[in-house]
């Protein structure tokens, strides 16, 4: 009979073990620690340096902003490119106070208003944020804007001149004149509260 003395090749036994490491209590609150500094710090970014709440306090924006309206502020957008006409601004007024108004006429531009007539170099403009509320006012028999007309001026360079949508009650670029551009906060973008009013203002 045979015998196989041929011997079989050595296999090292497999000591190792699989292991998951365990995060300590420590680390795990080390963690958090972390994701919570990193989500205050973009909180504060996005708070003084991109976007700001602001709450519309008077009815100088009636009918389009009603007293209690939140809204979301662009901060930025003016670092980007210039205002335009039309569009809603959230300033720093003389008095200390933040306004919400209306660009109506831009720099190098001649400005007009008579009675319900804004004129910008002459010619007469399209003012279809308040059309339906004009039109309201002549069917009542009387002016939109009660207030008393504004003599044409030149917006001066670097500043805009801007109007509440509520002509006849508004303080605005008619009694404080021209908002530097340095006084802009920024452009309103966003109606966030109350829920049933969320929208965007600019599209």
């Amino acid at each position: 009979m045979e015998h196989n003395n041929q011997e079989q090749p050595y296999i090292e036994p497999d000591t190792t073990t699989e292991t998951t490491p365990v995060k300590t209590a420590k680390s795990e609150t080390w963690e958090w620690i972390k994701a919570l500094v990193i989500a205050g710090v973009l909180v504060i970014i996005i708070r003084w340096f991109l976007f700001s709440p602001f709450i519309v306090d008077g009815d100088s924006m009636r009918p389009n902003f009603q007293t209690g309206e939140r809204l979301i502020v662009n901060k930025i957008v003016y670092d980007i490119r210039s205002p335009k006409r039309g569009e809603v601004i959230v300033f720093h007024a003389p008095e200390g106070k933040d306004y919400i108004k209306r660009i109506i006429a831009l720099p190098g531009e001649t400005v007009r208003v008579t009675g319900d007539k804004v004129f910008i170099n002459g010619q007469e403009i399209d003012q279809p944020y308040i059309k339906d509320a004009i039109e309201q006012a002549k069917k009542e028999g009387h002016a939109y804007n009660t207030l008393s007309d504004f003599q044409e001026k030149q917006v001066p360079e670097g500043e805009i001149f801007a109007m509440g949508d509520n002509r006849g009650n508004s303080k605005d670029s008619r009694a404080i004149g021209f908002i530097p551009y340095n006084k802009i906060v920024g452009r309103a973008e966003v109606i966030f509260w109350p829920v049933s009013k969320i929208s965007f203002i600019h599209f």
